[in-house]
């Protein structure tokens, strides 16, 4: 079978598409004939040694995946073998057949498709954990996105909208902002790709006076200088997720918490769906809801055929990507 490994650790273009041996389910693990993998900003991380969940050559990046399950080992209970499923499994999912243990999927709801479930665990379930048990938003609560034109930043702004949130997204290019806006953001604000101070206040600026003098909660997928700015315009007991640092981790003055009596909190959604599956499980019940009622409605700007998927990497790299990108096995 064919697969995208990766042998040592280098850049995107180093890594190859290779013919494998197809693997068996060992006790508690299925098979999944992968369908359609999604690609996010680990994975061009992982393949160039720079994130901080390192696997052990060779391997493949790729920690979303949809398909239907072929073999099941000794001890499997929750699936079999014809079963549609979904999950984030760390890496391993740019291959045409993958062994995963059953504890890293779940059903995959008839009203979702291959490609939407292969972009959806990561960060609809990111999403949802940030938004619902880390900065607990309630309905006309308004809420920054930083890098809302992402595959991530768009999921936010579903799932903040489909809360009853207002929505303001900032971004670094017009094509962005109108598809933030296409995609339910209220409000959108452009920032520069590169930050010095003076452009720094004008950010600050632009974001309390769009929301009527601050905001109370922050997506922040970017970090870098985009950080503090936007820190300095949220409200008295305002809550700050950290989420990425697509442009560096950011340096923050702690003494404005202290003047806004606000929070800064991290999420984690790959520890806290090991460590607290009941909940993660009720989110993910949530999150099929909506979808089935339309509530959120997962964009996909770009499907690349597995050959491609050191291309499909490269593109995210290069923040080339509007929404999120899937390689395609079908």
């Amino acid at each position: 079978m064919k697969a995208f490994v990766c042998k040592e650790f280098g850049p995107v273009e180093s890594h190859v598409i290779e013919d494998i041996p197809e693997p068996e389910a060992g006790d508690g693990q299925v098979v999944v004939d992968i369908k359609a993998t999604g690609i996010s900003f680990p994975d061009v991380l992982i393949v160039q040694g720079l994130y901080q969940f390192k696997p052990p050559f060779p391997f493949s990046p790729g920690s979303e995946i949809a398909g239907i399950v072929s073999s099941v080992g000794n001890g499997v209970t929750k699936f079999k073998e014809g079963d549609r499923v979904m999950g984030n499994i760390g890496s391993g999912g740019l291959v045409e057949k993958g062994a995963f243990f059953e504890t890293q999927l779940m059903s995959l709801p008839e009203s979702m498709d291959f490609k939407i479930a292969a972009g959806f665990s990561l960060n609809y379930g990111t999403t949802i954990h940030g938004l619902k048990q880390r900065a607990e938003l309630k309905p006309n609560e308004s809420i920054l996105i930083l890098g809302a034109g992402g595959g991530l930043g768009i999921t936010a702004i579903h799932v903040a909208k489909a809360m009853g949130a207002k929505v303001i997204a900032a971004v670094s290019s017009e094509d962005k902002l109108e598809l933030c806006k296409k995609e339910g953001a209220d409000e959108g604000i452009l920032y520069l790709r590169e930050m010095d101070r003076d452009a720094q206040k004008k950010f600050s600026s632009e974001i309390k006076e769009i929301s009527g003098g601050g905001v109370e909660v922050i997506y922040d997928i970017v970090g870098g200088d985009y950080s503090e700015p936007a820190l300095r315009a949220i409200k008295r007991h305002g809550r700050y997720l950290v989420v990425g640092f697509t442009a560096g981790i950011p340096k923050m003055p702690l003494n404005l918490t202290l003047l806004k009596e606000c929070q800064i909190i991290g999420v984690f959604w790959g520890q806290f769906a090991g460590l607290d599956r009941e909940v993660n499980a009720e989110n993910f019940k949530e999150l099929f809801q909506m979808h089935a009622e339309g509530k959120i409605k997962p964009f996909i700007s770009e499907t690349f055929p597995l050959e491609r998927a050191g291309e499909a990497i490269k593109t995210l790299a290069d923040r080339k990507v509007l929404g999120k990108i899937v390689v395609s096995m079908e």
